[in-house]
């Protein structure tokens, strides 16, 4: 069972910065999706897909995954980049 440990990330509506110093563990997908011949919806029989782990820091949900045997990858975290402007800025 393969698995990928992620920092949380702000969103776009998002202007502060509460709970992303958080790491997440997710499962990889083990089957694809397919549509309930019912409602239409997608949908599957892997479980694992929908479990979702957060570590207070990177370290930890390592060391989880290998006391449990899983394989992992790292996503690194992007470099936060910021656009400092003036609000003066709008009027030249």
């Amino acid at each position: 069972m393969s698995a990928r440990i992620h920092q949380i990330q702000k969103n776009a509506m998002q202007s502060g910065k509460a709970n992303t110093d958080k790491w997440v563990l997710e499962f990889a997908a083990a089957e694809a999706k397919r549509p309930d011949p019912l409602t239409g919806w997608a949908g599957s029989g892997d479980t694992q897909s929908q479990v979702r782990l957060t570590f207070p820091s990177r370290e930890a949900a390592i060391a989880y995954a290998e006391k449990h045997g899983l394989d992992y990858s790292v996503i690194p975290t992007p470099p936060k980049t910021l656009k400092i402007q003036a609000y003066a800025d709008n009027f030249r």
